[in-house]
């Protein structure tokens, strides 16, 4: 039992001693407020697996007065009574140890309170001053930020930086007139309520040699265009050497034509250190969540600032061209569209463009090699036609050589017209075909059928000169076959089935004697069209003979 005692008794001073340790408090943390203003404090020994409680007093056995409430672990003085001077106790508690922190709060009736800190900066170096009220910002609320200077506004200059992110004041270089209590002022709404907080810092100007800091080198951006599109999102990187290890006082920022980032809303900057083979770079990302018209053209500027030296790294956002891509999409568009019209209109207009080629091309080519042949055409038409001096006679003889012979300079042989009486039939016909270019084949929808056909006279003289003639065209195709029907359509079925192949392969042309003495215009428009068909089918002229006939 004795023994038993003893180790109770062990136990006992242990706990004890336990309990001690975990409750040292040590030095309280102190700090000044103001009467009237928003003032957050946060446990220092607070954490995710933790319970926090809070009291007032050294003992730690009072209960929070009035206007202090305890919110996520945060003790909320709404706002700051000059009952709340006093000492406050937080308490971290877990399964198995509990801590405390003591911290000691001072309020006056000043509306800028006493300084928190003290901050000594050298002469002629250039410096900043941080608001330091992170729990503020946390709250991600609506904020206006405002410094003081000894409880006077300052009035922020060109060489001074103000951004709204973190409060940070940058000083240019630093002299003694700089010296004196700056209040970093916060203006807040909460629960619909409108606070302000405030946290003072004592700045005091020494002389003594400034601290070395190794040459600022901005990799990027260095004068870059990013291109970009109005009402999108857009990001912009910088990259600045900074030396062999991070530094507190050196800090980045971005401007844009010379308005700080953070004046505008929808723009978000960040910025850190980064490592690479023993080199330390500062790294910045500013990020447009809309990209706006007013940021077009104008210079973005990333600042690295310590403080001996600042350098800045230049970028310029221009919006997209599209018209290229307009132009191709009207391209694209345009293209078959064209393609159609340029097709329709060749199609519609095919026998000008052959006929305009021919006399350009004629005109302005050296003389042509001769061929050897005598004439341009041989016109075939039956005997009995000639004689009997009907539509197709008069086309042969008359309307025909009148529109090549005399207006376009053609030669053509006409059988019965330039062939001589007594000669050889079969003899002449076969020479005038072989000595023309084209064989011109008129027939009539009144012409014999294949059963009235005599194997004698006119009628054989005319198949003869066909069948030399169309044998050679499908052979050698040499001379080409003009088919010309006169008034109405023919029955092919009862002609040689030569003529109908040719009928098939490449069409006929179509004369009505109508058109002789007309002035209808659908009549006076086919008709020009069978002569611009039957010019555009017949062999091109030389340039001397197109002199001859103008």
């Amino acid at each position: 039992m004795a023994a038993g005692g003893w180790v109770c008794f062990l136990t006992g001073l242990l706990s004890l001693a336990s309990a001690v340790d975990h409750n040292h408090n040590g030095e309280a943390d102190t700090y000044h407020v103001s009467v009237g203003h928003l003032f957050l404090l946060k446990c220092q020994l607070a954490d995710a697996h933790s319970e926090i409680m809070w009291s007032r007093g050294d003992s730690g056995n009072e209960s929070l007065p009035t206007g202090v409430e305890v919110r996520d672990g945060l003790l909320w003085f709404r706002p700051v009574q000059i009952t709340h001077t006093g000492s406050y106790i937080c308490e971290k508690r877990n399964e198995t140890t509990s801590s405390k922190r003591r911290f000691r709060v001072l309020v006056s009736r000043k509306d800028c309170p006493d300084p928190n800190e003290d901050i000594s900066v050298i002469k002629r170096v250039r410096d900043g001053l941080r608001c330091k009220q992170t729990e503020i910002f946390r709250l991600n609320l609506t904020r206006k930020i405002r410094w003081m200077k000894d409880c006077q506004p300052v009035q922020l200059d060109e060489e001074s930086i103000y951004l709204n992110v973190d409060g940070f004041m940058r000083l240019p270089a630093v002299s003694e007139r700089d010296a004196g209590k700056y209040t970093c002022l916060i203006d807040i709404t909460v629960d619909g309520q409108n606070y302000t907080t405030a946290r003072s810092i004592q700045l005091t100007v020494k002389n003594g040699a400034p601290e070395v800091f190794p040459e600022l080198h901005v990799m990027s951006p260095l004068n870059d265009v990013v291109i970009v599109q109005v009402g999108k999102r857009a990001e912009l990187q910088c990259l600045a050497y900074t030396g062999f290890s991070e530094d507190a006082e050196i800090f980045m920022y971005w401007t844009i034509n010379g308005t700080y980032a953070s004046d505008y809303t929808g723009l978000k900057e960040s910025w850190t250190f980064i490592h690479d083979r023993g080199k330390v770079y500062g790294q910045s990302n500013l990020s447009i969540s809309i990209v706006r018209h007013e940021f077009l053209n104008v210079p973005i500027n990333c600042h690295i600032s310590s403080p001996v030296e600042e350098k800045l790294g230049k970028a310029w956002l221009q919006e997209a061209d599209h018209s290229v891509f307009y132009m191709n999409v009207a391209i694209c568009l345009s293209a078959p569209i064209t393609l159609l019209l340029l097709t329709a209109f060749f199609f519609i207009c095919k026998v000008d463009l052959i006929l305009a080629y021919r006399k350009l091309t004629t005109t302005f080519s050296k003389q042509q090699v001769a061929d050897g042949k005598l004439y341009d055409a041989y016109v075939s038409v039956g005997q009995s036609a000639m004689l009997s001096l009907d539509g197709v006679a008069c086309f042969a003889l008359q309307i025909l050589p009148e529109e090549l012979e005399q207006k376009h300079g053609y030669y053509l042989y006409i059988r019965g017209r330039d062939d001589c009486p007594g000669e050889a039939v079969h003899d002449v016909i076969t020479a005038a075909v072989h000595q023309c270019r084209r064989l011109i084949i008129i027939l009539s929808s009144h012409g014999k059928t294949k059963e009235t056909v005599q194997p004698w006279g006119n009628q054989s003289q005319l198949l003869y000169e066909q069948k030399v003639g169309l044998h050679d065209a499908l052979m050698h195709n040499d001379p080409k076959v003009i088919l010309v029907e006169v008034d109405g359509p023919v029955d092919y079925s009862q002609l040689p089935e030569s003529l109908s192949y040719i009928k098939r392969t490449q069409g006929a042309l179509e004369w009505k004697n109508s058109f002789v003495k007309t002035n209808n215009p659908t009549q006076l428009y086919l008709k020009r069209n069978f002569w611009k068909n039957l010019r555009c089918n017949m062999p091109a002229l030389s340039a001397r003979r197109l002199q001859s006939i103008t």
